[in-house]
């Protein structure tokens, strides 16, 4: 199995004058409350997760989860109390400030809630600053950035100034900027949560479609459940500094590890969620004429399941059966995990 691209080992993150000594004192049992009646906050508590080339982690939780503190420790905007982060083998806490600067100028790109555009600088100039900064020639910049501009749809818009665009507008130059400078490696910090819904769904199927093209590795940082459900590959859900759970984003709907999760789970319309393959049985017993992928979600073929009378067969993407699926599950899987509101 190849290298994780990103590798975290027992990540602490503790803000307070006497941090360093409470969390050698600690031998890693961190109790926040603890820790806070002595002066400190415990910002991440023994984060340790990996991160494996083109995969999506989306990292989530409440205001004052940790999140966006667990992503500045992996991209060195602040230095982590204690533990290990791995770029790429790389010890991160190890290297030297222009190591660093290297890795982020040439490795890592950052798209953070506030856009950032320079207000003096049209669309194709913001997008080609960072290229210039690192000694790129003007005219290759422009054309680059004119690349980028074309990738986030905002052809015909690239003169003008961040003034004069909408918040998705100034979200896709500030996505396009970071894009750039083909960093492997992407962190976006709750880059939607400034937009109005719809814009806001508009962003997320763009940035799905942009990913899909470009196999990015990436860091996600939200509040918001369903927009982890609609992203990830993976999620990790953090309250108080912990990582409750991580996993797919289908075994936290079906299989909440703490109660904490769980509540997070309870309102998702789980036949949005959950796809034919993750409910589906190995039998391939008694099988009907029916075949279904087993990449369907489940609400764009529950119908037709429930209408039939036998077990319906799930076959792969090579129409092969691999599976089934009886319409009683069906019914358990959406209404079963509900929460009673009678």
């Amino acid at each position: 199995m190849s290298e994780p691209v990103i590798k975290c080992e027992n990540v602490y993150k503790i803000f307070g004058a006497n941090a360093q000594k409470m969390l050698q004192d600690s031998n890693g049992n961190v109790d926040a409350k603890t820790f806070q009646e002595n002066g400190c906050i415990v910002g991440v508590n023994n984060a340790s997760f990996e991160v494996s080339k083109g995969e999506m982690l989306v990292v989530m939780g409440l205001s004052g989860s940790g999140k966006s503190t667990l992503l500045r420790c992996i991209s060195r905007l602040t230095d982590a109390t204690g533990g290990k982060i791995f770029i790429e083998g790389q010890d991160l806490l190890q290297l030297n400030n222009k190591d660093l600067i290297d890795l982020r100028r040439n490795k890592m790109g950052m798209v953070f809630q506030s856009f950032a555009l320079l207000p003096h600088k049209t669309v194709v100039e913001n997008i080609a600053f960072p290229l210039q900064i690192k000694g790129v020639k003007t005219e290759d910049s422009i054309n680059k950035a004119m690349d980028m501009v074309k990738l986030v749809g905002l052809e015909g818009r690239e003169n003008y100034f961040p003034r004069e665009l909408s918040g998705g507008q100034q979200q896709r130059v500030g996505i396009a900027r970071s894009l750039a400078v083909e960093p492997d490696i992407w962190f976006l910090d709750e880059p939607f949560s400034a937009l109005d819904p719809l814009i806001r769904k508009e962003m997320q199927d763009e940035f799905l479609r942009l990913q899909d093209k470009l196999q990015k590795t990436i860091m996600f940082i939200t509040h918001d459940f369903d927009e982890a459900l609609k992203l990830a590959d993976r999620i990790a859900i953090m309250k108080d500094g912990i990582i409750e759970q991580l996993d797919t984003p289908a075994n936290i709907v079906l299989n909440p590890a703490t109660e904490y999760v769980r509540k997070f789970t309870e309102e998702v319309p789980r036949e949005k969620v959950l796809l034919i393959k993750d409910v589906m049985d190995t039998s391939k017993d008694n099988l009907g004429d029916l075949k279904v992928s087993k990449n369907e979600i489940i609400e764009n073929v529950a119908e037709k399941i429930l209408t039939q009378e036998k077990i319906v067969a799930v076959v792969d993407n090579n129409n092969e059966i691999i599976g089934s699926i009886n319409p009683t599950k069906i019914i358990n899987t959406v209404f079963g995990g509900r929460k009673n509101n009678n």
